[in-house]
């Protein structure tokens, strides 16, 4: 994905946010720029790494007819014969 970014268009805007943050400003500007992207990358991954996982587990095949069970016994049957 090339960028086609003019030469003089990239000093305007650099200009512009020299003079907009100021040169002290800047380098705590572009820490945080930088914290920013890291923390898109890493959340990035996670995602990506969490879909690959979920994509790469095999499902569990739904039980056969001969492993259903009926409804459990309450017992009301045996306690009427006494």
């Amino acid at each position: 994905m090339p960028l086609n970014i003019h030469p003089l268009f990239l000093v305007v805007v650099l200009a512009v946010v020299l003079i907009v943050f100021g040169p002290g400003k800047l380098p705590e500007v572009g820490g945080a720029i930088g914290r920013g992207i890291k923390e898109f990358k890493k959340a990035t991954s996670d995602i990506t790494s969490e879909v690959t996982k979920a994509v790469s587990e095999t499902p569990e095949p739904p039980p056969g007819p001969s492993q259903v069970s009926g409804p459990p016994d309450s017992g009301k049957a045996d306690s009427s014969q006494s």
